[in-house]
């Protein structure tokens, strides 16, 4: 149900001619699963080509578009900005960093901005080039709804209100899957509950963006999920039409340039040879570049004889060569892999060959290395065709978790998956800089599809980090990370569930022709229609990441897909499990050996000691680590086990309650005329009379025990105020061995 009104603000503003102008702010509302979806404008950010807030529960975004008033030149991609700006203010709360502001965008928050991108793009003119930015403001965060789907549909709402040439609108909608049942648009404590977290994008009848998370679900799960989103989508589709019809502006009008037949001719007679000879099963990188270097050099060459031509056709050609050669070569060079493109989508449709030589369904060879690094815990590496990842795992206790301070619910990380691409990995010169967007959003995929075959916490008490640098790049790293993963895990003594392995699909299409294609390279990628994502196990799928060129697809499409990804998917799994078929069962040498030690809650205070002097004195002593919880679960952790050992032995020397009757070893403390003093537990000691030293007589406690002596005694009483009083008197020569062999 879609409901549209206008309620009227009565907001003076002052003007030059000091007239009063009424602004109006106007509202829809839509219902999705069963929650009011509110969208307004009007009111706020009126400067924007187009602005809404969208809000569900107390989850309140602003998000805008604007545009450029110029066009960008010389660019042949279209400059997109998508960015969620993240507040702590939004949940109340105060940011935890040394400035208490808000710092670089948390991964959360890249992640919405890839989310806005991905099927936001597609959707604009092919020659439009004005920098358009879109910005999603968190204003409030209720931590029940989650803001990325509204973030989608803000997006789209407040573009097609705005005068930008937008070919929308879009719907987005997150579906979870709860006891058998689909939920539109789930609460985070759904989503925890959920065997899936799925996030698809889309006009009315295809589908544009697809991203999930999944507790291994069938590939019929995942379809009617999507045949579930996809009349939400369309509803909030018409929502949008009907808004932007009353209360929209008229689009910008976009012009293509009439292409130059002269420059198409040339290139096509004297490129294609060299293009053809490119995609003639040639599987190197290298050699495609060799080739398409020749095609470049032959149509410039060509170019240059034309202009030294006497013919009348080519005087403007060669007057805009003379005021700008660069622009020249630059439009031949688009030129070219606009053919490039053509032939080889041509190919793949006609002949159903690829440009490698491999068949649509055809994956490049596979070869798998493990622990090939000594110091890492864990390491895999894993090759397919030129593309090639080195995963390495490192084991650490829970205090190596990674802390978040987001608008999320979630408040820390176990497990994290960090993804590198530097750039020799295409044979390129690039300053190494922090990760960007798109090294976020990959090595996140891979953390997504490993998450529900890693061991629960109580089981294996470990934080682990996985990072996988990209060696050798040509298409599907991400997915070559996702395996690399599998087999760095797995080397580590990782006792995953099931192995993961992950295949990524393409798509070439046109008019009702299409073939899918399996394992893309990097040149499908780049010319290709999609980049679908598909990781799982032998049992069901883990995770989901589907991007579109194109106005998206049908469910057909999807199905087909999907069933040629698992096949794919399972073949790659194999070809790892000849290599290592099951996680090692014993840890490398270098991986932290955790013990777990129950203590009571209030023992903790005891174990830290004072301005934690006590916790400091155990690891300076042992070398051990110690990470306590709050639930008083104590976990020591060291290398060496006889680190370890002690400091647990400490520890539950610490919290252990003295019994009376019970027998200790201690080490005598110091002495007085009355008895000497022991410690028989760390932090506890009790007095030994002089009359209870032996079973005769002491004329002097020198006589019997001296400072640092270890001592066997029993606890003969605890009085009313806690003082423990000891005993060596009555202790059998068996008890005494048993004690001090303990």
């Amino acid at each position: 149900m879609t409901t549209t009104k206008s309620t009227e603000k009565t907001e003076e503003i002052q003007t030059t001619e000091k007239e009063q102008v009424i602004k109006e702010a106007k509202e829809t509302i839509l219902n999705i699963g069963g929650k009011n979806v509110i969208v307004q404008t009007g009111k706020l950010a009126k400067s924007s080509n187009g602005s809404v807030t969208i809000q569900c529960g107390d989850t309140v975004l602003l998000v805008t578009a604007v545009k450029s008033d110029e066009q960008r030149k010389d660019i042949d991609f279209f400059p997109l900005l998508c960015d969620f700006e993240e507040r702590i203010c939004s949940v109340g709360r105060i940011p935890g960093s040394y400035n208490r502001r808000e710092g670089k965008p948390s991964d959360k928050s890249v992640l919405i901005c890839r989310l806005m991108d991905r099927p936001l793009r597609p959707l604009f003119p092919e020659n439009y080039f004005n920098d358009v930015q879109i910005v999603a403001t968190a204003l409030s965060i209720d931590q029940i709804n989650p803001p990325d789907t509204l973030a989608i549909l803000g997006a789209s709402f407040a573009l097609s209100l705005s005068n930008i040439p937008f070919n929308g609108p879009i719907g987005a909608i997150r579906v979870g899957l709860v006891h058998n049942k689909f939920i539109a648009n789930p609460t985070f404590e759904e989503i925890e509950k959920s065997e899936l977290d799925l996030v698809v994008a889309g006009t009315s009848d295809s589908i544009l963006m697809v991203e999930a998370g999944a507790e291994l679900v069938s590939e019929e799960t995942i379809l009617n999920a999507l045949a579930f989103a996809q009349p939400i989508i369309k509803q909030q589709v018409e929502a949008q039409k009907q808004f932007a019809q009353i209360y929209g502006t008229k689009k910008v009008e976009v012009t293509s340039p009439e292409p130059n037949k002269i420059l198409i001719d040339l290139v096509e007679k004297h490129a294609k040879e060299s293009l053809l000879k490119s995609m003639d099963s040639v599987k190197d990188k290298e050699t495609h570049k060799k080739y398409l270097k020749e095609a470049k050099e032959k149509s410039i060459a060509a170019f240059v004889d034309l202009i030294n031509s006497s013919s009348k056709n080519t005087k403007e050609l060669k007057e805009k060569h003379e005021k700008k050669p660069e622009a020249i070569e630059k439009e031949i060079q688009n030129l070219i892999k606009g053919l490039e493109e053509k032939l080889m989508r041509k190919k793949i449709l006609e002949e159903g060959i690829r440009a490698d030589g491999r068949k649509c369904n055809e994956i490049r060879p596979i070869s798998c290395e493990v622990g090939i690094v000594p110091r890492s815990h864990g390491t895999g590496l894993f090759t397919r065709g030129t593309t090639q990842v080195l995963s390495s795992c490192t084991l650490g206790t829970s205090g190596d978790a990674q802390k978040l301070d987001t608008t999320d619910p979630q408040t820390e990380k176990r497990y994290m998956h960090h993804y590198n691409f530097p750039g020799y990995s295409v044979g390129e010169v690039k300053p190494s800089r922090t990760p960007g967007r798109r090294e976020v959003g990959h090595g996140v995929l891979a953390e997504r599809a490993l998450m529900p075959v890693l061991p629960n916490k109580e089981t294996f008490p470990y934080t682990i980090r996985v990072v996988s640098e990209v060696l050798e790049s040509n298409g599907s790293t991400s997915m070559a990370s996702t395996c690399g993963s599998t087999l760095s895990l797995m080397d580590a003594g990782v006792p995953i569930k099931a192995p993961i392995a992950g295949v990524a699909m393409g798509l070439i299409k046109e008019g009702d022709k299409f073939a899918i294609l399996t394992d893309i390279q990097g040149l499908e990628d780049f010319l290709g229609d999609m980049d679908f994502k598909v990781t799982g196990s032998r049992k069901g799928i883990s995770a989901l990441q589907m991007d579109m060129k194109i106005s998206g697809i049908t469910l057909e499409i999807m199905k087909i897909a999907l069933e040629q990804a698992k096949i794919g998917r399972l073949f790659i799994l194999e070809k790892m499990l000849e290599i290592l078929p099951k996680p090692r069962t014993e840890l490398s040498k270098w991986a932290p050996r955790i013990y777990t030690v129950k203590v009571d809650m209030s023992d903790i205070s005891t174990i830290i000691g004072p301005g934690g002097k006590m916790i400091r004195r155990i690891t300076e002593e042992t070398g051990a680590k110690i990470d306590i919880e709050d639930d008083g679960t104590v976990l020591i952790a060291s290398i060496d086990n006889d680190s370890a050992f002690k400091a647990r032995k400490w520890i539950q020397g610490l919290t252990e309650k003295v019994q009376p009757g019970a027998i200790y070893s201690g080490k005598v403390l110091r002495t007085a005329q009355i008895g000497a003093f022991v410690e028989i537990l760390p932090g506890k000691e009790g007095m030994v009379h002089i009359s209870q030293l032996q079973d005769k007589r002491t004329e002097k406690v020198e006589d019997v025990v001296k400072p640092g002596d270890i001592i066997v005694v029993r606890v003969r009483e605890i009085d009313e105020k806690g003082r423990i009083s000891l005993t060596m008197r009555g202790i059998t020569n068996e008890e005494r061995e048993k004690v001090l062999a303990q």
